[in-house]
């Protein structure tokens, strides 16, 4: 009689119980020991616990009954007895909790658990009692069974893992959640085969860097310093742990940053870079100058940096070839993609955690990336990779801004060291340069959409207007079109796909390098405040935070040539059409406060920014030190549905027709998917008609455009 694992599908072959899990258990353990070849203290403990975790985690497909779905026609049946329990019962009955545990959460995710604990004798196992009872009589016999199948050997106990426990697991969940779904998706029968990723090869990337560099000059007023710039992080002894680079936006940073991280990777043979950015918009700028800088002869640059910006991960077996993965040496992808994965307790997300130690992250606009409360987690997290799993860190910011140093937020008493690579001379000729640049100034009353365009539109251009929200940034620009055409107005927003981003972000530069081209206005959400190289005449920045300002002003006058150059504050008077982002109250309270005291708005300030918000706001304190107890009790479903950068859940939603055709018959590959798709709050999938082609992963239904992105069908929706 022939075993199944998994019964024949539409696209897929039927696979066998022993090919399935043989593949799983190297797979896994080959990820485990890749992993732990960088780790301090748990060089044995990952691979021990992965591997025994792998060879058990489908023992129960061997069930009688499930053998008989498995090899029917009823291929899209659930099998009727739960094949996990009887893995997990096995490594109990050994002891190997920690296996248990990894073979339990590989469906439904890690538990919360200080409630699993609880439990007591049933931990980790079926919640049925009838369950555990049949798992509990058969499983002598499933045990004889798999031996006689499996030619894997028997994994050695495990020994006790010293460091951070939750991320142990996590990382242990990773290895086998990545080699079962890799496997499962091999089968399928459009599934694209695994591309063969190139080699980080950081010494001869470095010298491709310094090449293009060298021949890449630009005319920025900051351009000496640019150049001083990237020597100096070139330059700098590679050191352990952390590292920062705090200095204006436009002072090269994407490729003085990309420097330092080469020469750290070469030294300390590092296997991978990621660069985390704040917002979507600006991966595209950056991965086009680190695939041109970087990409050596006979290379494919789309596998040389990869560009991820959703977390598009998938748990059910057809969508699993959709997943976007950290495979590439250099992944360049956002903030909330990277830190939601360390956050998670889902296998389909932590599938890609366990490429991460051995890597050098750069996080640029460090102090902008995670609302306040999550930093403490975030950054024991980031303590944790450096100290025993090889990660090293490098933190960018346009604001002189060394969160690490507060203890009035953090939760260490002893702050961490962070290296500045920037010597101070260096930071004073930037100073000098920085406040030449632009003054602020406040709007007395709050603006109504007729007043707001119109004041906008009389003002110098070309002009910046930056919105809190997706909405309100679509609903005006749309005013615009209407008011003055389409010619006047351009607009950027998570609501178009990085492929729209993209043309619309080519095109602003090109509008911007035009000098006869100057009657205009770009309308955004914070997606335009950093990372695309732009320099408008004038700026117009709803109010949020003192940093959040900064970084608009950053996109005025950036060469410093122009006189008189203004960047104004404002707020907006109800309307049933434009938005408020509730999390941004406090902070806008505290920049107008500033402003109304004529306060001068420099980066010196924005430490003490971060101290009032603190003061006044004693829920961040709060909501940091719940999140802190629950990792350290393990309530790890408790943690990922808390730990939100962005605010709120949100699906992968398709918008190209085509492409959702093809992932129904079973096509379609992960790279599309990330261009041609945006992220949208989980609670708006019935009030948009979002239409689920799979599970996680939603089709638009409503017009799109170029223009306003999916916000063409939901304003449309709203006003008829």
């Amino acid at each position: 009689m022939e075993y199944l694992a998994h019964s024949a599908q539409k696209y897929a072959r039927a696979q066998t119980y022993r090919e399935h899990v043989e593949q799983v258990t190297s797979r896994a353990l080959r990820a485990a020991e890749e992993a732990a070849r960088y780790a301090a203290a748990h060089q044995q403990s990952l691979p021990e616990t992965v591997s025994r975790a792998a060879l058990y985690h489908d023992l129960g497909k061997l069930n009688r009954q499930n053998q008989e779905v498995l090899r029917s026609e009823r291929r899209s049946s659930p099998l009727p007895i739960n094949h996990v329990d009887p893995g997990t019962a096995a490594l109990l009955q050994q002891e190997d909790y920690l296996s248990a545990l990894i073979v339990y959460a590989h469906h439904r995710g890690l538990p919360d658990l200080s409630t699993e604990q609880l439990r007591e004798k049933e931990l980790f196992r079926d919640e049925d009692a009838g369950q555990r009872t049949r798992t509990d009589q058969e499983l002598a016999n499933l045990l004889q069974l798999h031996n006689r199948l499996v030619s894997c050997p028997s994994a050695s106990p495990c020994s006790e893992p010293s460091g951070d426990p939750s991320l142990f697991c996590r990382l242990a969940l990773s290895c086998l959640a990545d080699a079962d779904h890799s496997d499962t998706a091999r089968l399928e029968y459009h599934a694209p085969a695994e591309p063969a990723w190139p080699s980080l090869r950081p010494g001869q990337r470095l010298a491709a860097l310094d090449a293009y560099v060298a021949g890449h000059g630009n005319s920025k007023g900051s351009d000496p310093l640019c150049r001083e710039l990237y020597l100096a992080c070139r330059e700098a002894m590679p050191g352990s742990g952390f590292a920062c680079c705090n200095v204006p936006v436009g002072a090269g940073q994407t490729t003085a940053a990309m420097a330092y991280l080469l020469r750290l990777a070469e030294e300390k043979h590092l296997r991978r870079i990621f660069v985390v950015l704040p917002h979507a918009n600006r991966i595209a700028y950056a991965v086009q100058i680190y695939r041109q800088a970087l990409t050596l002869p006979g290379e494919d640059p789309s596998l040389v940096v990869a560009e991820l910006y959703h977390r598009a991960e998938f748990e059910a077996s057809p969508l699993r070839g959709l997943t976007a993965l950290w495979r590439a040496p250099i992944v360049v992808t956002t903030a909330a993609a990277f830190y939601e994965t360390l956050a998670s307790h889902m296998p389909a997300t932590l599938r890609r955690l366990h490429d991460l130690p051995g890597s050098a992250v750069f996080v640029d606009e460090a102090h902008a990336v995670l609302p306040l409360p999550l930093i403490p987690l975030a950054w024991h997290w980031m303590e944790e990779l450096a100290r025993n799993w090889s990660c090293h860190w490098l933190l960018a910011s346009s604001s002189p801004v060394r969160f690490w140093e507060l203890r009035s937020l953090l939760l260490s008493e002893h702050p961490t060291p962070v290296r500045d690579l920037v010597p101070e001379a260096l930071h004073n000729c930037f100073r000098k340069w920085e406040k030449q640049r632009i003054t602020f100034r406040l709007a007395d009353a709050p603006q109504s959409r007729d007043g707001l365009i119109r004041w906008v539109a009389d003002a110098p251009g070309p002009r910046l207007l930056i919105l809190n929200t997706v909405q309100s940034a679509a609903v005006l620009a749309e005013d615009f079109r209407l008011a003055y055409g389409r010619g006047f107005v351009e607009h950027l927003s998570p609501a178009l796909t990085p492929e729209d981003c993209k043309a619309t972000g080519w095109r602003i530069k090109a509008r911007l390098a035009d000098p006869q081209d100057r009657d205009w206005v770009l309308v955004a959400t914070s997606y335009a405040e950093t990372g695309m190289d732009l320099s408008f005449r004038t700026g117009f920045r709803e109010c949020a935070s003192l940093l959040s300002l900064l970084q608009a002003a950053a996109q005025v006058n950036r060469s410093g040539d122009q006189e008189n150059a203004e960047v104004w504050a404002f707020t907006l008077q109800d309307d049933p059409q434009l938005t408020s982002h509730p999390g941004l109250a406090v902070s806008a309270h505290i920049l107008k406060e500033y402003l109304s005291r004529g306060m001068a708005i420099t980066p010196e300030w924005s430490t003490q920014s971060i101290q009032d918000e603190l003061a006044f706001d004693h829920r961040i304190r709060k909501t940091s030190r719940e999140l802190w107890e629950q990792e350290q009790s393990r309530q790890f479903s408790e943690v990922a549905k808390r730990f939100q950068v962005v605010g709120s859940d949100t699906v992968t939603v398709v918008v190209n027709p085509e492409l959702v055709q093809q992932i129904c018959h079973g096509k379609g590959g992960w790279l599309p998917l990330q261009q041609q798709s945006v992220s949208i709050p989980r609670r708006y999938i019935c009030k948009y008609h979002l239409q689920s082609i799979g599970n996680g992963l939603y089709a638009w239904t409503l017009p799109y455009n170029s223009f306003l992105g999916y916000m063409a069908g939901v304003i449309r929706q709203g006003s008829s």
